[in-house]
């Protein structure tokens, strides 16, 4: 027995969204670290941390992407491990379930791999293609709207102590989230499915952690849209926006037939992404709904932007809030 065996492999395919004839999809292939966040003991917390950001990626490695039709693709892992597949004019529509998720295999594709891989080299992955007849979709933050992080902490050390010193299952959700996500989700009937796409300034080293947490405490399935490690600290410049400010414009751009409800929390720089955002998309944003946080000085100056927003934009102190509100706009039963 070898005290150096290697980690078998494994790939990651992070939820995504593309359309009836776009094909986009993004993961990950990497070693499989056996990373158990059932597990709730000290040392597996410490050790889970670990694993998360000491990654062994799979470089320059094909890969192959097989439809339930039998349609193939071909992608090429980057030397970071990530993957992506950006394929135009296609028809999907007759592979899609009810809830609007195309199912799809993964499998590496390189004969001179040696190594041991998980699942007989077969992984699943999903695609969102909302439904045609969705009333509309749902961009939320995760950071401080769902989940307590303490983004507007002094030197952001609550930020640190709960995501990387608890175990996700010790993360519990702000009161009542989950149900007005499902609402949303179901409309004004009760039986739609309106997309949910989730945001967040964390890097996709978190992307596993942050699906257990959703899934977990019930929130509706949906794309979980994240930013590399690398970029958390590469130097902005004035004219450069935020990455999740990126990926809310390319949804839009995505659906121009969709309107969308916007979620965030006070506590950062989601009022002034949205408010750009509702200038930039005039009459697609519906309502915007705001977490309250405990910051005196960022309370105020969100008020003071308030005024600024055309359209409805509520402040709210908890989930029953928004859902009193979204059903006296008639958006959800």
């Amino acid at each position: 027995m070898s005290w150096f065996k290697k980690d078998p492999l494994q790939i990651i395919s992070f939820l995504s969204y593309g359309t009836q004839n776009h094909f986009y999809i993004r993961g990950r292939a990497l070693e499989d670290e056996t990373i158990n966040l059932e597990e709730k003991s000290l040392w597996n917390l410490i050790l889970n941390t670990w694993k998360r950001f000491e990654t062994d990626e799979i470089k320059n490695t094909k890969l192959k992407i097989t439809l339930p039709d039998n349609r193939v693709y071909y992608t090429k892992t980057d030397k970071d491990g990530y993957y992506k597949i950006d394929v135009s004019n296609e028809d999907l529509k007759h592979l899609v379930n009810e809830e609007g998720w195309l199912n799809f295999e993964l499998s590496y594709d390189e004969p001179n791999i040696k190594r041991t891989i998980q699942k007989e080299n077969r992984f699943k992955g999903e695609m969102l293609i909302p439904a045609k007849d969705a009333d509309f979709g749902v961009i939320s933050d995760i950071d401080d709207t769902i989940i307590h992080t303490g983004v507007a902490s002094f030197l952001k050390w609550r930020v640190i102590f709960n995501t990387f010193l608890k175990h996700v299952q010790s993360r519990m959700p702000l009161e009542g989230a989950a149900e007005f996500y499902h609402l949303l989700h179901r409309g004004t009937t009760g039986k739609k499915a309106n997309p949910i796409f989730y945001v967040s300034h964390s890097p996709w080293n978190l992307y596993r952690y942050l699906e257990f947490f959703l899934k977990t405490n019930n929130f509706p399935k949906g794309p979980i849209l994240l930013r590399s490690f690398r970029t958390i600290f590469k130097k902005k410049t004035s004219t450069c926006k935020p990455q999740k400010q990126l990926e809310i414009t390319n949804i839009l751009n995505t659906y121009p037939n969709l309107p969308f409800v916007l979620i965030g929390d006070s506590s950062e720089h989601d009022p002034d992404i949205y408010l750009e955002l509702v200038n930039s998309f005039p009459n697609r944003i519906k309502v915007v709904y705001l977490r309250s946080v405990l910051h005196k000085q960022k309370m105020q100056r969100v008020k003071k932007l308030l005024a600024d927003y055309s359209i409805p934009v509520m402040l709210v102190d908890n989930s029953k809030e928004a859902i009193a509100h979204a059903k006296g706009l008639g958006i959800i039963k």
